[in-house]
């Protein structure tokens, strides 16, 4: 009993870890320049592989439980390790399986570019020129956007590479970013390597760090205070665990239907629009639109009728994923209104990109009941108790029990 308590503690104490790392990061974001990172950047740049190592152990843990409990709590450090191998072969094993054809469909389409480009380009002179034959009045506009077009394009291709100069002027920052990127991923590569064995150092020290991270909360507060950041650590880890996994499997399903749907349709590149629309569908609310829009142009080069049916599948799948699959899989998991949910992903997106956007509708929850709980304290301490009861009476009414007919005559 004392075990499954000190595990418990160990997700919570792992969801503060990573709240307030995040709460650090927001904070450095707001109150250094990128000229001048401060102190808080090195610091968090230093430990990002314990960052790395936090979320990967707090995502593993349950695997980790679940194994050791298999195994009779007998062979506690082979179920840590065998738990890492397998989230590290599952994660491994679906790269292998997709990232093979993404690449080749990218290398199609990049093949297949130019001439779809040229058909594209008949299609619409095709159009114009039938279309002007009914409208001589519109002949003049349309020439004139032409000619636009045509001197913005003529502009992006030769300007700024009408010389040998300029030529080395434009490649020389594409090196240097180049240069950047490939050394950011390998450090990030690192970070994640170092990540993995630091996780397995906190799945193998879960009890004693529960143990040791509940005597700090309950030494430096006051007794009622430390149950309410021990319960908001509960909350945290509900919101982030339920979101993410929910979000997850909703994606899966999302991703497979939307692969199945372009199959039938006879649409090419059909597993890379899958990804791209499983993957972005994780996105709350802008998802959808965001993976939408990429395809669409991809189908548009090939097919404008395939685009068009794309857009009336991809709408009809994201009305059943908001009213059938994601409801059944999530439930009202955070709480939060639609208004909350698009200021969470705008305000943590505009942080920290896709990123933010990932982890704003969990962390917006958190923070929102924080300030709902420090708020009704307050209210309570100065004798407003019935201004908390009228807010709820009427925005938060609670559910009337159903009377039986017998009752109800």
């Amino acid at each position: 009993m004392k075990n499954k308590e000190n595990e418990k503690y160990f997700k919570w104490g792992l969801t503060a870890l990573i709240v307030i790392a995040l709460g650090i990061l927001f904070a450095n974001k707001v109150f250094f320049t990128a000229g001048q990172p401060g102190f808080m950047s090195l610091l968090l740049k230093i430990l990002r592989p314990f960052v790395f190592g936090g979320v990967i152990a707090y995502l593993v843990t349950p695997l980790a439980n679940w194994l050791n409990r298999r195994f009779g709590g007998k062979a506690y450090g082979l179920a840590n390790v065998l738990a890492l191998v397998i989230a590290i072969l599952i994660v491994a094993g679906i790269i292998l399986l997709i990232v093979p054809r993404l690449v080749s469909s990218v290398i199609e389409i990049a093949k297949a570019a130019p001439a779809q480009f040229q058909t594209l380009q008949d299609r619409v002179t095709t159009f114009l020129n039938e279309y002007t034959k009914g409208h001589p009045e519109h002949v003049e506009y349309i020439e004139a956007a032409i000619q636009k077009v045509d001197s913005w394009l003529n502009g992006f291709t030769q300007n700024d590479l009408s010389s040998t100069t300029n030529l080395f002027d434009s490649i020389g920052p594409i090196l240097a970013g180049s240069a950047s990127k490939v050394s950011s991923a390998f450090g990030a590569l690192r970070d994640l390597m170092i990540g993995a064995i630091v996780a397995l150092y906190f799945l193998s020290k879960r009890e004693q760090l529960a143990a040791q991270a509940t005597m700090i909360v309950r030494g430096l507060f006051k007794p009622s205070w430390a149950e309410w950041i021990l319960n908001e650590v509960k909350f945290a880890d509900r919101m982030f665990n339920g979101f993410f996994m929910g979000k997850l499997l909703d994606s899966a399903i999302v991703g497979v239907i939307c692969f199945v749907g372009c199959l039938l349709m006879g649409f090419n590149n059909a597993l890379l629009i899958a990804v791209i629309v499983g993957v972005t569908n994780i996105i709350p609310f802008f998802g959808p639109f965001i993976g939408a829009i990429p395809c669409a142009l991809l189908l548009l080069l090939d097919n404008p009728m395939h685009a068009l049916m794309f857009l009336i599948f991809v709408i009809i799948l994201q009305q059943l994923d908001g009213n059938v699959i994601g409801p059944k899989i999530l439930g009202d998991s955070t709480g939060l209104s639609a208004l909350w949910v698009m200021f969470g992903i705008l305000l943590f997106g505009g942080l920290w990109g896709i990123l933010g956007m990932l982890i704003g509708v969990p962390l917006m929850a958190v923070i929102y009941d924080i300030i709902r709980q420090l708020t009704y304290h307050g209210l309570r301490q100065k004798g407003h108790q019935g201004i908390i009861d009228a807010y709820n009476r009427k925005f938060h009414p609670s559910p009337q029990p159903k009377q039986s007919k017998k009752a109800a005559h």
